[in-house]
């Protein structure tokens, strides 16, 4: 479980902290050019091949009486149906957006869990690319949305001019509501979603690294602390796995309220 990128290239010898150049990782393929491939896309395709294998194979074997790998395909897939979807859209406009919020939901679960697989090692969404194309469709979506149920000119008014509110008050909450709407709402997505995957990456290479420096370089009094580092690699390894899931949840439920209020008559 010892994360690479822990120890810088040319180095050797002592404890050697993770840093943010385990995100650049150098190319594997076509290096210079537009097609330049590296290890952070390898896990990204890899990921994707397994989601889509795991679903074809799911849905292949699908019977009447499912089985325990059926049972937990099921239940995700009732999850975010009837907890997100028909929860915050309600049952009349949810069956339009399950399919968009399922995809989404379970592809950044799959991108995020990586991060805690074995060779792999590092969340598919740990570098902003992939965040900011998800979020970049949930904002298309939203404001399709919402120009399809109102027009142009209605979802502008509805989105910019809350309604209740003295008009002298526009001066100050409409260029609030125009920077909500059009770049706070995308940008915290993605931001969010990158930054956790990265402080979790961090943390892991931290226990994992000291971990290999205290067993295997350290002096003989300080092996000990051996136990204490891997013990809390292990821990931050099962809290990682519950973050990869909860932020997935975060970033469906929020595309689910976007939309819903995009659509809503008033919001």
């Amino acid at each position: 479980m010892i994360a690479p990128f822990a120890t810088h290239e040319g180095e050797s010898g002592g404890f050697h902290a993770p840093s943010i150049t385990d995100f650049f990782p150098p190319p594997i393929l076509f290096e210079g050019t537009i097609f330049e491939f590296n290890r952070i896309q390898m896990v990204r395709v890899i990921a994707a091949v397994a989601l889509v294998v795991i679903m074809v194979v799911a849905a292949r074997r699908a019977t009447l009486v499912p089985g325990r790998f059926q049972n937990v395909i099921e239940i995700l897939l009732d999850f975010v149906r009837i907890n997100v979807a028909e929860e915050i859209l309600g049952k009349e406009r949810a069956h339009k957006y399950v399919a968009l919020l399922t995809t989404i939901f379970f592809a950044i679960l799959a991108f995020n869990i990586t991060g805690v697989i074995p060779f792999l090692n590092i969340a598919g969404t740990s570098l902003i690319g992939l965040p900011v194309m998800l979020a970049a469709w949930v904002y298309v979506m939203y404001l399709g949305a919402g120009v399809k149920a109102h027009g142009v000119g209605g979802f502008l008014k509805a989105s910019l001019f809350p309604p209740g509110v003295p008009w002298f008050m526009y001066v100050l909450l409409t260029p609030i509501e125009f920077l909500t709407v059009f770049v706070i709402r995308p940008a915290t997505l993605a931001i969010r979603l990158m930054a956790n995957m990265v402080a979790g990456h961090l943390m892991l290479v931290l226990c994992f690294s000291a971990t290999q420096y205290f067993i295997f370089e350290a002096v003989p009094a300080m092996k000990a602390f051996g136990a204490l580092t891997f013990t809390a690699g292990l821990a931050m390894t099962l809290f990682e796995i519950f973050v990869a899931a909860l932020q997935a949840y975060i970033f469906v439920v929020l595309t689910a309220v976007y939309i819903s209020l995009s659509v809503e008559e008033e919001h």
